[in-house]
């Protein structure tokens, strides 16, 4: 499946357009405008990039909090610290473990997080942003064949941008 994204600036140039596309041939469930008074990007299916920050911090923390105590652990045996010395070895052992355990969920925070939120969106994050800023987009799904046509129509419109994507295979 291919896609084709043009961003509008105005409500009436969009309107203008989605008729044009229609004039064309091309159907109403090949072509769906999003902005106000139209679909949202959630409704649309457009990825929150802080939903895959928040996917990504979880993921990772399942995974650095067990190594961080263990970590936190070896590392207190190995060096012989006493955090504190009333509470014994294994006290010092169980405390530098958790202080590990500490450090594995700030890792996952701020990598998993960070890393969701600047990559995990890929062009979503974009297209948001300008349909906060209140433009409007034109989204048209279909062949290639239908693509180019929409494009040559859409160019008509003078749009901000005009994209296109190809959907993977098997996705």
């Amino acid at each position: 499946m291919n896609y084709l994204v043009a961003v509008l600036p105005d409500r009436m140039q969009a309107e203008a357009a989605y008729s044009a596309l229609a004039k064309e041939g091309l159907s109403g469930n090949q072509i769906d405008i999003l902005g106000s008074g139209y679909k949202s990007a959630d409704e649309y299916g457009l990825i929150d990039p802080s939903q895959q920050a928040r996917k990504g911090a979880k993921r990772l923390f399942y995974w650095l909090v067990p190594f961080g105590f263990a970590a936190g652990y070896a590392f207190n045996i190995l060096s012989g610290i006493e955090i504190f010395p009333a509470i014994g070895n294994v006290g010092n052992h169980i405390i530098g473990g958790l202080l590990g355990a500490i450090s594995g969920a700030l890792g996952a925070y701020f990598v998993g997080g960070g890393v969701g939120l600047t990559e995990g969106s890929g062009d979503a994050l974009p297209y948001r942003n300008r349909l906060n800023a209140g433009k409007y987009l034109i989204v048209v799904k279909g062949t290639e064949e239908l693509t180019r046509q929409a494009t040559r129509v859409l160019r008509q419109f003078e749009p901000e941008n005009i994209q296109g994507y190809t959907q993977p295979t098997g996705a």
